[in-house]
Protein backbone atom coordinates (compact mmCIF):
# COMPACT_ATOMS: atom_id res chain seq x y z
CA UNK A 1 0.00 0.00 0.00
CA UNK A 2 1.03 3.51 -1.52
CA UNK A 3 1.42 6.10 1.61
CA UNK A 4 -1.01 8.11 -0.41
CA UNK A 5 -3.66 5.35 -0.15
CA UNK A 6 -2.94 5.06 3.47
CA UNK A 7 -3.75 8.86 3.80
CA UNK A 8 -6.80 8.04 2.09
CA UNK A 9 -7.63 5.14 4.30
CA UNK A 10 -7.05 7.85 7.53
CA UNK A 11 -9.25 10.32 5.81
CA UNK A 12 -12.08 7.59 4.98
CA UNK A 13 -11.96 6.45 8.64
CA UNK A 14 -12.34 9.84 9.97
CA UNK A 15 -15.45 10.67 8.12
CA UNK A 16 -17.19 7.74 9.03
CA UNK A 17 -16.33 8.01 12.47
CA UNK A 18 -17.31 11.75 12.93
CA UNK A 19 -20.48 10.29 10.59
CA UNK A 20 -21.58 7.63 13.50
CA UNK A 21 -21.82 10.71 15.85
CA UNK A 22 -23.24 12.86 13.64
CA UNK A 23 -26.13 9.99 13.02
CA UNK A 24 -26.70 10.03 16.64
CA UNK A 25 -27.33 13.79 16.80
CA UNK A 26 -29.78 13.83 13.43
CA UNK A 27 -31.31 10.84 14.90
CA UNK A 28 -32.25 12.80 17.62
CA UNK A 29 -33.26 15.56 16.04
CA UNK A 30 -30.11 18.31 16.83
CA UNK A 31 -28.79 21.40 15.68
CA UNK A 32 -26.01 19.55 13.94
CA UNK A 33 -26.46 16.17 12.02
CA UNK A 34 -24.66 13.31 10.12
CA UNK A 35 -23.20 15.87 7.25
CA UNK A 36 -21.61 18.47 9.32
CA UNK A 37 -20.27 16.18 11.55
CA UNK A 38 -18.50 14.11 8.91
CA UNK A 39 -17.18 17.34 7.43
CA UNK A 40 -15.49 18.34 10.59
CA UNK A 41 -13.95 14.94 11.41
CA UNK A 42 -13.06 14.35 7.84
CA UNK A 43 -11.82 18.31 7.74
CA UNK A 44 -9.44 17.62 11.05
CA UNK A 45 -7.74 14.56 10.01
CA UNK A 46 -6.94 16.90 6.37
CA UNK A 47 -5.46 19.23 8.58
CA UNK A 48 -3.19 16.81 10.46
CA UNK A 49 -2.02 14.74 7.09
CA UNK A 50 -1.44 18.55 5.72
CA UNK A 51 0.89 19.27 9.14
CA UNK A 52 2.71 16.15 8.64
CA UNK A 53 3.39 15.21 5.10
CA UNK A 54 2.60 18.42 3.40
CA UNK A 55 6.11 20.05 4.28
CA UNK A 56 8.50 17.57 4.24
CA UNK A 57 12.59 18.63 3.95
CA UNK A 58 10.92 21.93 5.56
CA UNK A 59 11.80 23.05 9.39
CA UNK A 60 8.05 22.91 10.81
CA UNK A 61 5.64 21.61 13.57
CA UNK A 62 2.94 19.27 13.05
CA UNK A 63 1.41 20.33 16.11
CA UNK A 64 0.82 23.77 15.19
CA UNK A 65 -2.23 22.77 12.65
CA UNK A 66 -3.93 20.70 15.22
CA UNK A 67 -3.80 23.36 18.18
CA UNK A 68 -5.34 25.54 15.41
CA UNK A 69 -8.11 23.36 14.79
CA UNK A 70 -8.88 22.64 18.63
CA UNK A 71 -9.35 26.59 18.69
CA UNK A 72 -10.50 27.18 15.30
CA UNK A 73 -13.77 24.67 16.03
CA UNK A 74 -14.82 27.09 18.66
CA UNK A 75 -16.78 29.09 16.21
CA UNK A 76 -18.67 26.50 14.62
CA UNK A 77 -19.53 25.19 17.76
CA UNK A 78 -20.68 28.67 18.43
CA UNK A 79 -23.34 28.55 15.74
CA UNK A 80 -24.96 26.20 17.09
CA UNK A 81 -25.65 26.80 20.40
CA UNK A 82 -29.11 28.80 20.50
CA UNK A 83 -29.92 31.01 23.01
CA UNK A 84 -34.06 31.03 23.37
CA UNK A 85 -36.54 32.57 25.98
CA UNK A 86 -33.97 32.26 28.44
CA UNK A 87 -32.97 28.61 27.29
CA UNK A 88 -29.67 27.57 26.34
CA UNK A 89 -29.69 24.79 23.44
CA UNK A 90 -27.13 22.86 21.54
CA UNK A 91 -24.44 22.96 24.45
CA UNK A 92 -24.18 18.71 23.89
CA UNK A 93 -23.85 19.06 19.81
CA UNK A 94 -21.36 21.79 20.25
CA UNK A 95 -19.36 19.37 22.02
CA UNK A 96 -19.87 16.86 20.44
CA UNK A 97 -18.39 18.73 17.19
CA UNK A 98 -15.32 19.84 19.30
CA UNK A 99 -15.29 15.57 20.08
CA UNK A 100 -15.16 14.77 16.57
CA UNK A 101 -12.69 17.18 15.51
CA UNK A 102 -10.67 15.29 18.06
CA UNK A 103 -11.15 11.95 16.59
CA UNK A 104 -10.73 13.55 13.03
CA UNK A 105 -6.58 14.35 14.15
CA UNK A 106 -6.37 11.54 15.64
CA UNK A 107 -7.51 8.90 12.41
CA UNK A 108 -5.36 11.42 10.49
CA UNK A 109 -2.66 10.78 12.75
CA UNK A 110 -3.20 7.02 11.99
CA UNK A 111 -4.10 6.59 15.85
CA UNK A 112 -6.97 4.43 14.56
CA UNK A 113 -8.01 2.32 17.77
CA UNK A 114 -7.68 5.49 19.95
CA UNK A 115 -10.24 7.48 17.56
CA UNK A 116 -12.32 4.14 17.18
CA UNK A 117 -12.35 3.78 21.31
CA UNK A 118 -13.44 7.77 21.47
CA UNK A 119 -15.90 7.48 18.92
CA UNK A 120 -17.58 4.16 20.92
CA UNK A 121 -17.50 6.19 24.31
CA UNK A 122 -19.16 9.23 23.11
CA UNK A 123 -22.11 7.30 21.54
CA UNK A 124 -22.50 5.28 24.42
CA UNK A 125 -22.24 8.46 26.60
CA UNK A 126 -24.87 10.45 23.87
CA UNK A 127 -27.23 7.36 23.99
CA UNK A 128 -26.98 6.53 27.92
CA UNK A 129 -27.60 10.55 29.11
CA UNK A 130 -30.57 10.03 26.78
CA UNK A 131 -31.92 7.41 28.60
CA UNK A 132 -31.46 8.83 31.52
CA UNK A 133 -32.89 12.28 30.77
CA UNK A 134 -36.24 10.65 29.32
CA UNK A 135 -37.17 8.41 32.12
CA UNK A 136 -35.20 10.61 34.84
CA UNK A 137 -35.27 14.05 33.76
CA UNK A 138 -37.76 16.72 34.06
CA UNK A 139 -38.73 19.88 31.62
CA UNK A 140 -38.77 23.00 33.00
CA UNK A 141 -42.51 25.03 32.05
CA UNK A 142 -43.33 28.11 32.85
CA UNK A 143 -46.93 29.25 32.51
CA UNK A 144 -49.39 32.40 33.56
CA UNK A 145 -53.09 32.17 34.68
CA UNK A 146 -55.59 35.36 34.77
CA UNK A 147 -58.28 36.65 37.22
CA UNK A 148 -57.36 34.06 40.02
CA UNK A 149 -57.48 35.17 43.37
CA UNK A 150 -54.71 34.33 46.37
CA UNK A 151 -56.92 32.27 48.19
CA UNK A 152 -57.65 29.99 45.14
CA UNK A 153 -53.65 30.08 43.58
CA UNK A 154 -52.75 28.42 47.29
CA UNK A 155 -55.76 25.72 46.76
CA UNK A 156 -54.30 24.83 43.37
CA UNK A 157 -50.71 24.67 44.33
CA UNK A 158 -51.46 22.23 46.63
CA UNK A 159 -53.60 20.14 43.77
CA UNK A 160 -50.63 20.34 41.54
CA UNK A 161 -48.05 18.73 44.80
CA UNK A 162 -50.71 16.23 45.36
CA UNK A 163 -50.53 15.53 41.68
CA UNK A 164 -46.97 15.17 41.67
CA UNK A 165 -46.10 18.60 39.74
CA UNK A 166 -43.30 20.43 41.09
CA UNK A 167 -43.53 23.94 41.96
CA UNK A 168 -40.64 25.68 41.99
CA UNK A 169 -41.60 29.61 41.80
CA UNK A 170 -45.11 31.44 41.57
CA UNK A 171 -45.65 35.21 42.06
CA UNK A 172 -48.57 37.35 41.43
CA UNK A 173 -47.90 40.34 39.51
CA UNK A 174 -50.66 43.10 38.61
CA UNK A 175 -53.75 40.02 39.02
CA UNK A 176 -51.46 37.63 36.54
CA UNK A 177 -50.17 34.38 38.05
CA UNK A 178 -46.28 33.23 37.08
CA UNK A 179 -45.54 29.71 38.00
CA UNK A 180 -42.55 27.91 37.43
CA UNK A 181 -43.04 24.23 37.31
CA UNK A 182 -41.43 20.95 36.89
CA UNK A 183 -42.55 18.20 35.36
CA UNK A 184 -41.14 14.46 34.53
CA UNK A 185 -40.00 13.67 31.25
CA UNK A 186 -41.83 9.97 31.58
CA UNK A 187 -45.01 11.62 32.58
CA UNK A 188 -45.03 15.04 30.57
CA UNK A 189 -48.28 14.80 28.78
CA UNK A 190 -50.05 13.47 32.12
CA UNK A 191 -48.45 15.98 34.03
CA UNK A 192 -49.31 18.62 31.81
CA UNK A 193 -52.66 18.10 31.04
CA UNK A 194 -52.99 18.10 35.20
CA UNK A 195 -51.51 21.72 34.96
CA UNK A 196 -54.25 22.69 32.59
CA UNK A 197 -57.23 21.29 34.29
CA UNK A 198 -56.21 22.55 37.15
CA UNK A 199 -55.07 25.97 35.75
CA UNK A 200 -58.03 26.59 33.33
CA UNK A 201 -56.89 29.20 30.33
CA UNK A 202 -53.11 28.97 31.26
CA UNK A 203 -50.89 29.90 28.40
CA UNK A 204 -47.36 28.26 28.59
CA UNK A 205 -44.68 30.58 28.39
CA UNK A 206 -41.84 28.32 27.70
CA UNK A 207 -40.94 24.97 27.41
CA UNK A 208 -36.89 23.71 27.91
Amino acid sequence: MTIEWNLILRLLIAGLLGGLVGYEREFRAKEAGLRTHFIVALGSALFMIISQYAFEGRQHDAARVAAQVVSGIGFLGAGVIIFQKNVIRGVTTAAGLWMVAAIGLAAGAGMYPVSIAATLMTVICLEAMHFLHLHYGEKVVNISVENVSPDDVLKRLEALKVAGVGVETYAIVGGVVQMTLRLKNKRYLEQMQTVLAIFEGARIENLS
